[in-house]
């Protein structure tokens, strides 16, 4: 009888944005996506239902769940029903795409009844990623962090993890989360190319274990080149925060706050409008749910 499989992976937020450069790095944040799979006896058959945000495209389940069959050898034996639901705003730079790619790829792995490694899970979500059009580079650095939890320093071009650091203060990390969304795809990567060898720096800054500056940093000259409001970091940084910047393409900001300026940063993001999202660094690994 065809297998269920069910799977939890943690959101990430931007340390380095990869996409000028192809070197990034990411931080795990507290957020997650769980996901259902269900095989059936309709090979070639793929249906995916996204529970918490119905009117965006499927195409990352089908895609990721045909790299699976196709990795085992499955695809001429089961389809599948796909169910995913998440607390991740999609298309806002939260790694929503990656996150989605993770707990799908694990849930159908448990759903087969077979194991693989870790970076052989997070590689064939980054093909699949890749396979649906909803990231540039793969995103490496983000699968990584969402998969591992801490912080993930990456050369996303060869797909190697260079250094995974475990925050060792009590931050609270809050997210500004504007209304509109903004997709990988759209994104204007000329331009963002213009600034390779400033984010190389920043990755240098953050492998050298600076990844606070590095962070805002790399918020603030991604913000100028996409032409994305950097007020938003730079009032939470007057509050108080450690460090604040766009994640991703945007248009969200993060900020990693100590935990007695949480209130601060709040208030001073309340001008801004939107919805403020306050979380913590995750360090827990994706997994299986029982």
């Amino acid at each position: 009888m065809a297998g269920v499989g069910k799977a939890v992976a943690y959101g990430a937020v931007t340390v380095i944005n990869a996409i000028s450069c192809g070197f990034g790095a990411a931080l795990g944040v507290d957020l997650r996506t769980e996901a259902t799979v269900k095989l059936t006896d309709e090979p070639g058959r793929i249906e995916g239902r996204i529970l918490s945000d119905p009117e965006e495209s499927t195409v990352l389940i089908e895609k990721t769940v045909s790299r699976i069959l196709r990795y085992f050898s499955l695809e001429n034996k089961y389809g599948a029903y796909v169910e995913t639901r998440s607390n991740i705003p999609i298309a806002r730079g939260l790694k929503s795409s990656s996150v989605a790619a993770n707990a799908i790829t694990l849930a159908s792995i448990v759903a087969i009844g077979k194991k693989v490694n870790d970076l052989t899970a997070v590689n064939i979500g980054v093909d699949a990623a890749l396979d649906a059009g909803v990231t540039i580079t793969g995103a490496f650095d983000d699968a990584c962090a969402s998969f591992f939890g801490g912080i993930i320093i990456t050369d996303n071009f060869e797909r190697r993890i260079l250094k995974k650091v475990q925050p060792s203060e009590e931050y609270s990390i809050l997210i500004h989360v504007p209304a509109v969304k903004a997709y990988t795809a759209d994104s204007n990567v000329q331009k963002m190319k213009l600034v390779a060898n400033e984010v190389k720096a920043l990755h240098r800054m953050a492998l050298q274990g600076d990844w606070l500056s590095a962070m805002t940093l790399n918020g603030l000259v991604y913000s100028t080149v996409l032409g994305c409001d950097s007020n938003i970091a730079v009032d939470a940084l007057g509050a108080g925060a450690s460090a604040a910047g766009l994640s991703g393409k945007g248009p969200s900001v993060a900020a990693v706050v100590p935990r007695e300026k949480t209130e601060d940063v709040k208030k001073a993001w309340k001008k801004h409008g939107g919805s403020i999202i306050e979380t913590r660094i995750n360090i827990e690994k994706a997994h299986e749910v029982q």
